[in-house]
């Protein structure tokens, strides 16, 4: 427990139990993020659980860390059609990461007190999986794969490209923060996509899972504005 975690900003330090709190949080999104009703279609009741990892091999090299730690605006999955903004969000009375609000549920969230996307260390994007009434930013997440391309464009103007390495249905039961979301590449950037998954108790009103996406930094351009 005297590990601790390294984010965006000079001389700041997560102590590991605080990144353990935090990451714990998500699984009061499986209760919060469908307001205790659920779309039946998006509940995966159907599907096998399943841990779904490819080898480094065939995919691209990992990148340089980007410079800076400018803060992300937008995020794209082409493979899944996402195209969201993404808001800054930081912990709220309970110590648990602030969800994008429900009005907003077509944007993506930034854990703003880690890493930047592009930065080293591994940056954390959460979003929605439905609302009580419709699909939300990330529905289709888990249907990512291998090799797919996460760009997200930062605030100086630089855009962050990441490659999938890995999709993961992680359970509740013996769930190994560190292991999920600590960076898995010392001084490398990665990123974490993170919704709810797994199958949907509507008596709990919650999922018993969440769908973690795992990339790298693997190219980096400039965009402009318009």
């Amino acid at each position: 427990m005297s590990r601790a975690w390294r984010g965006a900003g000079p001389g700041l330090l997560t102590p590991l139990l605080v990144w353990t709190l935090v990451l714990g949080a998500f699984w009061f999104w499986g209760r919060e993020l469908t307001g205790g009703a659920g779309l039946p279609w998006l509940a995966f009741h159907d599907r096998e659980e399943r841990v779904r990892s490819v080898e480094r091999s065939g995919l691209p090299s990992a990148g340089d860390p980007l410079p800076g730690d400018a803060p992300p605006r937008t995020v794209s999955i082409d493979s899944i059609g996402v195209a969201a903004e993404v808001l800054p969000r930081g912990l709220d009375e309970g110590g648990g990461v602030e969800p994008p609000p429900f009005d907003s549920a077509d944007a993506v969230g930034w854990w703003a007190g880690g890493a930047t996307p592009g930065a080293v260390g591994a940056a954390v994007l959460v979003g929605h999986v439905d609302t009580e009434t419709e699909p939300a930013v990330f529905h289709a997440l888990e249907k990512v794969g291998a090799g797919d391309e996460v760009r997200v464009e930062r605030a100086d103007g630089t855009a962050a490209v990441f490659t999938v390495s890995d999709v993961t249905l992680v359970e509740r039961a013996g769930f190994d923060p560190e292991r999920v979301y600590g960076p898995s590449t010392p001084g490398a950037a990665e990123l974490r996509l993170i919704t709810c998954g797994g199958t949907y108790d509507r008596e709990r009103g919650s999922y018993s899972a969440n769908v973690v996406v795992s990339a790298y930094l693997t190219d980096a351009d400039t965009f402009t504005d318009g």
